[in-house]
């Protein structure tokens, strides 16, 4: 199977919540978000050997680590995904996936090997194309959002507060959206800025954050809110 890996944690306690895991990072994205932190991840390069390697780091692991957790870039990006999940679940490991669901298509078909899904919704439907430079990214978005609520599957769905694409209003009108589309699990995460290319200062990027009211509001939309400050 081909793998293109841009970059492996041994190990972590937050990216699959309530597991030990280790993160795969896929090389590879359609979009072109301006506060991405893995801007290196987005193109794909010529190392298809990511699979053996990635074997041969879980095999001695089994019984150690709980669960594999595929973020990016944009794992969904990648053909070879399902094979490379599917062969780490025959290792006996749990499975995780990090995505901004840009090719629904694909997450219907992984959904059956996933424990747990954690999913990016960037800003309001309308809006994608401003944030990604892809026309039609956000019915995508929504088309993924709505096969995982369908799907059963653990999940979160978190929205990272840039203060460049969101005011107060428009932040709780994306959350109040999301609820009412049955989002129940909800994570607001602070932006962080990026050398130079998404100029951000402490306090603009803190600002959601000091607003107690605000908090209030939006954790009374969900049944599991939570802030998930830098």
């Amino acid at each position: 199977m081909r793998l293109r890996i841009g970059g492996l944690t041994p190990l972590t306690t937050i990216d699959f919540p309530g597991h030990l895991a280790a993160v795969v990072f896929c090389q590879g994205c359609a979009w072109r978000c301006d506060y991405c932190h893995n801007p290196h991840l987005l193109p794909v390069g010529d190392d298809g050997e990511g699979w053996p390697r990635l074997r041969d780091f879980l095999l001695p692991r089994r019984g150690l680590l709980d669960g594999v957790v595929f973020s990016g870039g944009e794992p969904l990006f990648q053909s070879g995904l399902a094979d490379a999940m599917e062969g780490v679940k025959s290792l006996g490991f749990k499975v995780a996936l990090h995505t901004a669901g840009t090719h629904p298509g694909r997450l219907r078909r992984l959904l059956p090997l996933l424990d747990w899904v954690g999913l990016d919704i960037k800003t309001s439907f309308e809006r994608y194309p401003q944030l990604t430079g892809v026309t039609g990214s956000g019915a995508k978005a929504r088309e993924s959002l709505m096969l995982l609520l369908e799907s059963g599957v653990d999940y979160e769905v978190r929205t990272t507060a840039d203060p460049n694409l969101f005011d107060r209003d428009s932040l709780l009108a994306l959350a109040e959206a999301l609820a009412a589309l049955g989002v129940s699990r909800y994570v607001l995460q602070q932006c962080r800025p990026v050398d130079g290319r998404h100029p951000l200062t402490p306090g603009e990027a803190a600002s959601f954050f000091s607003d107690a009211r605000l908090l209030a509001q939006l954790g009374a939309m969900f049944a599991n809110f939570t802030i998930r400050q830098a």
